[in-house]
């Protein structure tokens, strides 16, 4: 129960570091996809019972580094 929310959080990890890299090797489709994932996964975490604001915490985080990453690839 420890491992699968522990690696769940290399999703934003590897997105927050990739902010500092090119916009040109930047997925147009991974990005949608990560982002419709998340926002999909952060209404399950909220939804169930008791919430767990952990996996929300993830999914909110890499929500954000997607959509970033997604305005990133727009500009470029």
């Amino acid at each position: 129960h420890f491992w699968g929310p522990v690696a769940n959080w290399g999703l934003p990890i590897a997105a927050l570091s990739d902010m500092k890299k090119s916009p040109e090797i930047i997925s147009g489709r991974m990005t949608f996809a990560l982002t419709c994932y998340s926002l999909l996964f952060m209404r399950f975490a909220y939804k169930v019972q008791p919430r767990n604001w952990l996996l929300f915490a993830c999914h909110l985080t890499n929500e954000c580094a997607q959509l970033v990453q997604g305005g990133r690839l727009i500009k470029y």
